[in-house]
């Protein structure tokens, strides 16, 4: 019986690990997760956002003068991956401003961790490596500046608390 619960609690834990990145690193999550690949922490290149679904948003933005078109991950299924527990998630950005976003907003609105811009990667010159993009243009009441400023770029990191 020892035994049996032991397999299982073997298989339980290998169907949730997270693959180690092959590429380079363009997020990394940490905080109260349950998955990880990385000591305590869950980090994702392209690929392994690829394996979680891209996900596209056409959308005006305050920061653009044109209609853009947005892909990469929803939002909530990176924090599905990696076994998010708070209600929260603190979006930080490479030069560490960082913006508290409720995990709420992720289920109730597509946001997606855009990393390419009508078709192209984005570089930290053009926002990226990663982009919290809401489909601003889905819904009016996104447009607030308590919205916008949860719309980080340049994020690298994210962090449950």
């Amino acid at each position: 019986m020892l035994y049996s619960a032991a397999v299982w609690a073997a298989m339980v834990s290998t169907s949730s690990a997270l693959e180690a990145p092959t590429g380079q690193v363009v997020l990394t999550v940490s905080g109260d997760i349950g998955t990880t690949n990385q000591g305590e922490q869950a980090v994702f290149d392209h690929a392994m956002f690829s394996e979680l679904g891209i996900h596209t948003t056409v959308t005006a933005t305050p920061w653009h003068d044109e209609t853009m078109t947005f892909s990469g991950p929803l939002a909530r299924s990176v924090l599905e991956a990696v076994d998010a527990q708070g209600d929260s998630v603190i979006a930080i950005a490479l030069n560490d401003y960082e913006a508290e976003i409720s995990v709420a907003d992720f289920y109730e609105h597509d946001v997606i961790l855009a990393t390419h811009a009508n078709g192209e990667p984005m570089s930290v010159r053009e926002h990226g490596p990663v982009f919290v993009i809401y489909p601003f243009d889905s819904d009016a009441d996104l447009h607030k500046e308590t919205i916008y400023s949860r719309s980080v770029w340049q994020v690298n990191r994210l962090l449950v608390p």
